[in-house]
Protein backbone atom coordinates (compact mmCIF):
# COMPACT_ATOMS: atom_id res chain seq x y z
CA UNK A 1 0.00 0.00 0.00
CA UNK A 2 2.64 2.42 0.68
CA UNK A 3 4.05 2.39 -3.10
CA UNK A 4 4.32 5.68 -4.78
CA UNK A 5 3.21 5.69 -8.18
CA UNK A 6 5.61 6.56 -11.49
CA UNK A 7 2.58 9.54 -12.34
CA UNK A 8 2.75 10.71 -8.50
CA UNK A 9 6.56 10.47 -8.69
CA UNK A 10 6.44 12.29 -11.71
CA UNK A 11 3.89 15.24 -10.64
CA UNK A 12 6.52 15.51 -7.60
CA UNK A 13 9.54 16.10 -9.99
CA UNK A 14 7.67 18.67 -12.49
CA UNK A 15 6.79 20.18 -8.86
CA UNK A 16 9.73 20.87 -7.66
CA UNK A 17 11.33 21.92 -10.92
CA UNK A 18 8.30 24.88 -10.67
CA UNK A 19 9.04 25.71 -7.39
CA UNK A 20 12.67 25.45 -7.89
CA UNK A 21 12.45 28.11 -10.92
CA UNK A 22 10.08 30.45 -9.24
CA UNK A 23 12.64 30.39 -6.43
CA UNK A 24 15.44 31.53 -8.75
CA UNK A 25 17.24 27.99 -8.26
CA UNK A 26 17.99 27.58 -12.02
CA UNK A 27 18.48 31.23 -13.15
CA UNK A 28 22.38 31.01 -12.79
CA UNK A 29 22.50 27.54 -14.82
CA UNK A 30 20.71 29.42 -16.84
CA UNK A 31 23.01 32.45 -17.44
CA UNK A 32 25.72 30.27 -18.07
CA UNK A 33 23.83 28.05 -20.61
CA UNK A 34 22.52 31.27 -22.33
CA UNK A 35 26.71 32.79 -22.03
CA UNK A 36 27.77 29.50 -23.59
CA UNK A 37 25.63 29.46 -26.35
CA UNK A 38 25.56 33.14 -26.99
CA UNK A 39 28.72 34.22 -26.38
CA UNK A 40 31.39 31.11 -26.39
CA UNK A 41 34.54 31.78 -25.14
CA UNK A 42 33.64 34.94 -23.27
CA UNK A 43 34.40 34.64 -19.33
CA UNK A 44 31.52 33.79 -17.16
CA UNK A 45 30.95 35.42 -14.13
CA UNK A 46 31.28 33.27 -10.93
CA UNK A 47 27.52 32.45 -9.14
CA UNK A 48 28.72 34.80 -6.32
CA UNK A 49 29.21 37.19 -8.88
CA UNK A 50 25.75 36.87 -11.20
CA UNK A 51 23.65 37.16 -8.06
CA UNK A 52 25.23 40.36 -6.64
CA UNK A 53 24.76 41.97 -10.50
CA UNK A 54 21.05 40.40 -10.11
CA UNK A 55 20.49 42.11 -7.02
CA UNK A 56 22.22 45.28 -7.82
CA UNK A 57 20.13 45.65 -11.27
CA UNK A 58 17.16 45.35 -8.55
CA UNK A 59 17.92 47.72 -6.31
CA UNK A 60 18.93 50.54 -9.14
CA UNK A 61 15.70 49.81 -11.53
CA UNK A 62 12.97 48.78 -9.04
CA UNK A 63 10.58 48.61 -11.58
CA UNK A 64 6.41 47.82 -10.11
CA UNK A 65 7.50 46.57 -6.77
CA UNK A 66 4.94 46.76 -4.27
CA UNK A 67 7.61 47.88 -1.48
Amino acid sequence: MGRVTEGARQIGSYWRTFVGDLMGDTHYRRYVAHRMRTHPGEPILSERDYWRMRHAATEANPGARCC
